[in-house]
């Protein structure tokens, strides 16, 4: 709402899926805050405008604003958080708030599957009477909670968004849509102007569909532990797909035409209609808008219509984000991703390994099945995006069937070293040379590149850890998801990543010490994959000292040394399984688990 931009032009919309009546109440508390921190935002340029960003980072206030104002605005801020943080321990209103307007829309039988359509205008910046504490207008704000019932699919966050699309257009109709994460903030109050200058390009804006900003996280440890914030993605794919006519949609942060999310094709005769945003129905009361916007948000209202299909957000699809982005595309509109110094916005990255492997699992999944569906950039994309548009989407639509060559690689070598049996060309041998070129030219520009983007020595390390451990457990789920999707044996399920730990595994992640702590079945696999390779490594030496000698090492030099650094690699396992003993480490079942198979692999290969 403290955007640095007109307030009769800017609506802000909360969906909240749940329709939980706390998070109304915290909404209706922000509304009364926005009064005063809106003109203080701008009366000093603050930046970020988010209230708990700005107040537990900065660190000398008072360049700004006197002692005595930012102390006042903390304290009122603080004041609210309190008690909201007091309602939702009670979990409940007060109850002199039950008539209050909005908060009687809530009965004792609602849950969070079971609620009616909700659409409460908290803020309506038509009022004139409505206004901040330096007497200026505010944003109109509305609170949207689409219905829910047990026998009716919600479609994830697909239907929530195209619920969203429909009541914004019943109440302020903008042209433009900007959408964001629930765990994200705005960390730059100009990124509205900024992507507006693209829409509004008189020469070459008229065929831009959306405007992408990267997904970035204000949690990053020094050396990106689970390489969260895949700089070389963002500085490096995503501007390089700009110039074969856009990048993908990420699903948030991303500022789209009202119209490209209406299914509209793009054609050469199209122009904006700029005004009707700020031309708004004078005439409708607040309540009128209500129950207009709550009939479009109903269970039934998209049966039998093109919304999940040619109007909105894709249905059916673990990346509806993607592939809404790409049917955009082929639709004839362009993108652009833009990455500005201060960072538009920023969220909250998983801080242990299950739950960024469950994220990648899903996006590898999703991609996955776009690619084996009619909707796979080499069918759809023919003829209406570039060659290179279609290559670039299917670098992620093809992360899941990378799991097989990875797996192979890890574990075929390294019991081959066991027995003896050599598979690559010996250290003399003219073939040699090429191994060597790919493998070592790969690493080092690799390096390069990721040094260059930002990232520490240990972080690309770490980031190459994480691409072993997301190869043979997240792709590896996902190819099997996908198949049995496909087969009919299983249905397309949304997994939510959780953003919040407990305390010491907070500590842990800042002390960047990797986080497992159950006995999740992708946690075995990785345990079993370090076990074998440690086994093979300590086996297949021993066996070249007593039997070859150092001269039996060269015919099996190359897989020596790629078990060697798989070993190395996993050194955090092994301390998981065997050193550590806080509640981040590896479980007793999942040692047992791993030693059990890669023990027995080993003996299977030797017999």
């Amino acid at each position: 709402m403290a955007y640095n931009y007109p307030p009769e032009k800017l609506s802000v919309y909360l969906s909240d899926d749940a329709g939980s009546v706390l998070t109304f109440y915290s909404l209706w508390e922000a509304s009364h805050f926005a009064k005063h921190w809106i003109p203080f935002c701008k009366k000093y340029n603050v930046e970020p405008r988010s209230p708990a960003a700005y107040f537990s980072k900065l660190c000398d206030p008072h360049d700004a604003c006197s002692p005595t104002e930012w102390s006042s605005m903390k304290n009122l801020y603080e004041e609210m958080a309190n008690r909201i943080d007091s309602v939702v321990m009670l979990g409940k209103i007060p109850e002199e708030l039950g008539a209050n307007k909005g908060f009687s829309e809530w009965s004792s039988g609602m849950t969070s599957r079971n609620h009616p359509p909700i659409v409460q205008i908290l803020i309506d910046g038509r009022d004139q009477g409505l206004i901040d504490s330096d007497g200026n207008a505010l944003p109109t704000l509305v609170y949207v909670a689409r219905e829910k019932r047990p026998q009716h699919h919600h479609n994830f966050k697909a239907g929530a968004m195209n619920a969203l699309i429909r009541a914004s257009s019943e109440i302020s109709n903008s042209p433009i849509i900007l959408n964001v994460d629930c765990d994200m903030y705005s960390n730059n109050s100009e990124s509205i102007r900024h992507a507006l200058c693209f829409f509004l390009d008189e020469e070459n804006g008229h065929d831009i569909g959306f405007v992408q900003y990267p997904q970035l996280f204000h949690n990053i440890t020094k050396n990106d532990l689970y390489d969260n914030s895949v700089n070389v993605i963002t500085q490096v794919d995503h501007p390089g797909l700009d110039s074969w006519g856009g990048t993908l949609y990420i699903g948030t942060g991303c500022f789209h035409r009202r119209e490209t999310l209406s299914g509209r094709k793009y054609g050469k005769d199209y122009k904006e209609d700029w005004k009707r945003g700020v031309e708004r129905k004078t005439t409708s009361s607040a309540c009128m808008l209500e129950e207009r916007a709550k009939s479009l948000i109903t269970c039934t209202y998209e049966h039998n219509t093109q919304w999940g299909q040619e109007i909105g957000l894709k249905y059916d699809c673990a990346v509806e984000d993607v592939i809404t982005g790409l049917l955009i595309q082929c639709r004839g509109w362009k993108s652009v991703f833009i990455n500005l110094q201060r960072k538009a916005f920023l969220g909250v990255a998983p801080t242990t390994l299950a739950e960024s492997l469950v994220q990648y699992k899903r996006w590898s999944e999703g991609n996955f099945q776009i690619v084996l569906s009619k909707y796979c950039p080499f069918i759809l994309g023919r003829g209406k995006i570039k060659l290179g548009l279609q290559m670039g989407y299917c670098i992620y639509g093809l992360w899941a069937p990378n799991s097989l060559p990875t797996l192979y690689y890890l574990v075929i070598p390294s019991l081959c070293l066991l027995k003896g049996i050599s598979l690559f060309p010996k250290i003399t041998s003219p073939w040699f040379v090429p191994f060597a070129y790919v493998t070592i030219g790969k690493h080092v520009y690799g390096l390069v590149e990721s040094l260059q983007c930002g990232n520490t020595l240990a972080g690309w390390w770490n980031s190459q850890r994480m691409w072993i451990l997301r190869r043979t457990t997240s792709f590896l789920y996902g190819i099997i998801a996908t198949i049995l999707k496909l087969l009919g044996i299983s249905k397309m399920g949304f997994t939510i990543t959780a953003k919040v730990s407990d305390g010491d595994a907070s500590k842990r992640y800042e002390q960047e010490v990797m986080e497992f702590g159950s006995s999740s079945s992708m946690f075995v696999i990785i345990a079993a994959i370090a076990m074998l390779n440690l086994f093979c490594l300590v086996g297949g030496l021993r066996k070249l000292v007593v039997d070859g000698g150092i001269m039996g090492l060269e015919p099996l030099f190359i897989q020596i040394l790629l078990c060697g650094l798989v070993v190395a690699i996993h050194l955090p396992i092994y301390e998981a399984l065997f050193i550590r003993k806080d509640k981040g480490s590896l479980p007793l079942s999942v040692a047992f688990l791993s030693l059990g198979f890669a023990m027995l692999a080993s003996l299977l290969t030797i017999v």
